[in-house]
């Protein structure tokens, strides 16, 4: 069964608080079910306990479809990574959600908008076996104690951003880590969405779809921009307003069960959220039915 969700970015921006800053949740709660979502992410603006969140959202007919999660396991050991993960882990496991979104963040730069992406950090070949160690013991671990299915969220400016390191990663890791697909990060990143999804296919249970402007695209790249200057400057859109073909990425997914969520973070000034999550809302629709997959 494939569902379909929404993060609360094309609203409120979580590294730019000033961004959307102004929107109250209510406000994308309200347009987010207007335009057919039934699930959301978590956001900045989220109560973090199940108690509080869970009449929110369900007054919405929102269900929690899983929230971010930054580690730091290039620096900390896994029992302090647990440690640090108990209270998001216990409120997904609460809120019933059955993924835990996580990307390495120790040294990631996409949150700083003074440093242009040609400055992220590259893993040495010699650090890949023990982050990929570190990184299946801490998800055994989130699956055993919470229940939850860990999914890795590649992502420009950090440590796995490129297909290559993609590749490295999921070669690094064991069985209980999973790929969560990021059609905007991995395009950007240079990666193909569609063979992503083809090669790892077994191993990935969430899926994120953002489409890239490519002129933005490119002139951020010539101009070596930061991640957040991209960002404002409209890098990103909804399904089928870039120039990401959808169809042939979800058609390397046929089988696949779960959350496909919009994740398009846009300067809310610039990009209408009611009007873009409705366009995302129904591109989407209409291209998992093209694929075969609804």
């Amino acid at each position: 069964m494939i569902r379909i969700g929404a993060n609360p970015i094309g609203w409120s921006n979580d590294d730019m608080l000033e961004i959307g800053g102004d929107i109250p949740l209510e406000t994308c709660l309200e347009q987010a079910q207007a335009a057919g979502f039934t699930g959301m992410e978590l956001g900045n603006k989220f109560p973090r306990t199940a108690d509080k969140l869970r009449p929110i959202l369900e007054s919405y007919g929102h269900s929690l479809v899983s929230g971010w999660y930054s580690t730091e396991l290039l620096l900390r050991d896994v029992d302090a990574e647990l440690e640090a993960a108990k209270a998001h882990a216990t409120l997904l496991k609460d809120m019933g959600c059955s993924v835990l979104i996580a990307a390495e963040t120790s040294n990631a730069i996409h949150s700083n908008k003074d440093m242009p992406l040609s400055a992220r950090p590259v893993l040495q070949k010699a650090s890949w076996t023990v982050f990929g160690e570190r990184y299946t013991r801490f998800a055994e671990a989130i699956q055993q104690t919470y229940g939850l299915q860990l999914v890795y969220h590649h992502h420009m400016g950090t440590v796995v951003q490129a297909e290559c390191e993609i590749d490295r990663f999921m070669e690094a890791t064991g069985a209980p880590v999973h790929l969560l697909l990021d059609t905007g990060h991995a395009t950007w990143g240079g990666a193909d969405p569609a063979r992503l999804a083809r090669h790892y296919k077994a191993r990935i249970s969430h899926v994120h779809c953002k489409d890239i402007r490519e002129d933005v695209m490119w002139r951020s790249n010539r101009e070596d921009w930061s991640f957040l200057d991209s960002v404002l400057a409209g890098v990103y859109t909804v399904p089928g307003d870039g120039m990401i073909d959808y169809v042939r990425v979800l058609k390397e997914l046929k089988g696949y069960s779960g959350w496909v969520v919009v994740e398009a973070e846009q300067d809310p000034e610039k990009a209408d959220p009611a009007v873009y999550s409705k366009l995302g809302y129904g591109n989407l629709s209409r291209f998992i039915k093209e694929a075969g997959l609804a």
